[in-house]
């Protein structure tokens, strides 16, 4: 019985070894991850987020005139949302209208005092040519006067006639001069007319050209299309309560939607990869299904400070190749730049591969056993390299370093 019952324990401590073993075992195989070696297409590329926007959009302004009435800061009042679809004609805004009403109102104040002065000038003008017609009346009843005296001493002494032609003469000489004289006011007084009527005129011009640009502060829309909000030099949206100049009157936009463009910003590491021409894969965070393909149209030479930040970035343009309906400007873009293309490589995951003494190895699965083998890199990317030499496709390589390999010698390239 003794015997049986030790027989026992035995065989179920040799199970539980072999149970614990198998687990060992199960336990380094999950721990120790591999891939294998592929042949096929390597791609390198540069991916960053844009801004979808439209190359050809037809601006939406304010009263471009206001300037010549010294008017340079106009608040949006009210204005539509953005995204509205519009039709030419349609309402789109509202500008504070309460500086041009003000110079209305002006200039009808000083319409009154110049009208008045044209009054004024109208009958004092009357009144001196008046005057002067009733001198030159007088003159001339003088001048009549003394002639009809002469004819009556024929008889009298050659002195009194002589006095006689000499007052005649006098009368005619100062009736001469005052006809020039009323010639001249006259010329004074229609001037004066011409200069007070102007002025008159000039103010009622000023009044038409105030109301009419007191219109143009009720702002409609010129086409067909959706509304977009236009970014201000700071690049904030301009939205009610913002303020638009004569040098900057655009309050909004409507761009075409089959010229699309991400607007997009790359750093200083990856602007060297980046040219013109380059293909591009744009997908949208709102539509995840939507991919567009595209090609880079623009990489500037200069990078900029983007707000707040410290960091050199440099614009760059990506045509969109297609449209579709769902597209809107101001839509976040994800940007796969194609940088660089190798067709029928062999490609192993970037952690598949380990580095000593400058001499970059993998650790290859070969029947039940594990080689160190050199390996010949190519280009990477952020996931795989090409494999020049050292391994053959769907070679197995391990992901970690397998335990108790790092004395282990390295098989060289031969």
């Amino acid at each position: 019985m003794n015997k049986k019952r030790l027989i026992f324990i035995i065989s179920g401590i040799v199970v539980l070894i072999l149970i614990y073993s198998f687990f060992n075992s199960s336990a380094d195989e999950d721990v120790l991850l591999t891939s294998k070696v592929v042949k096929g297409t390597f791609l390198n590329e540069v991916i960053i987020s844009g801004e979808a926007q439209s190359t050809s959009s037809k601006e939406i302004n304010g009263p471009i005139n206001a300037r010549r009435f010294n008017i340079y800061q106009i608040k949006i009042q009210d204005l539509v949302a953005e995204g509205t679809v519009v039709k030419k004609g349609d309402y789109i805004g509202k500008l504070d209208a309460s500086e041009v009403n003000a110079k209305i109102n002006e200039a009808h104040l000083n319409l009154e005092k110049a009208e008045s002065r044209y009054t004024q000038q109208q009958l004092d003008t009357t009144l001196t040519l008046k005057q002067e017609r009733t001198a030159i009346k007088d003159l001339q009843f003088n001048i009549e006067e003394n002639q009809l005296e002469l004819k009556r001493s024929i008889y009298e002494p050659p002195a009194t006639i002589r006095q006689l032609e000499i007052k005649i003469e006098k009368f005619e000489r100062d009736s001469k001069e005052k006809k020039e004289d009323y010639s001249i006011k006259k010329r004074q007084a229609n001037a004066k007319m011409i200069e007070v009527g102007t002025e008159v005129t000039k103010i009622k011009k000023q009044i038409e050209e105030l109301t009419a640009l007191q219109k143009e502060f009720t702002v409609f829309s010129e086409d067909d299309g959706m509304v977009t909000y236009v970014k201000d030099w700071n690049g904030t949206k301009k939205k009610v309560g913002t303020t638009i100049s004569p040098w900057e009157p655009a309050m909004a936009s409507l761009p075409d939607l089959t010229k699309m463009e991400s607007k997009t910003y790359s750093n200083e590491v990856d602007i060297r990869k980046l040219k013109k021409d380059l293909k591009v894969k744009i997908g949208f965070d709102a539509f995840p299904d939507i991919e567009i393909d595209g090609v880079v149209t623009d990489v500037a030479n200069v990078g900029e400070n983007k707000r707040g930040s410290d960091i050199k970035l440099f614009q760059v343009l990506i045509k969109l190749n297609e449209t579709n309906k769902n597209i809107r400007p101001g839509m976040t873009t994800s940007n796969r730049i194609l940088t660089h293309q190798e067709d029928n490589v062999l490609m192993a995951p970037l952690e598949a591969i380990f580095s000593k003494d400058s001499i970059s190895y993998a650790y290859v699965k070969s029947g039940y056993s594990i080689e160190k083998k050199q390996v010949e890199l190519g280009l990477a990317n952020n996931e795989v390299v090409i494999i020049k030499k050292g391994l053959n496709e769907n070679d197995v390589v391990y992901l970690n370093a397998p335990a108790d390999m790092d004395e282990k010698s390295i098989t060289l390239l031969k």
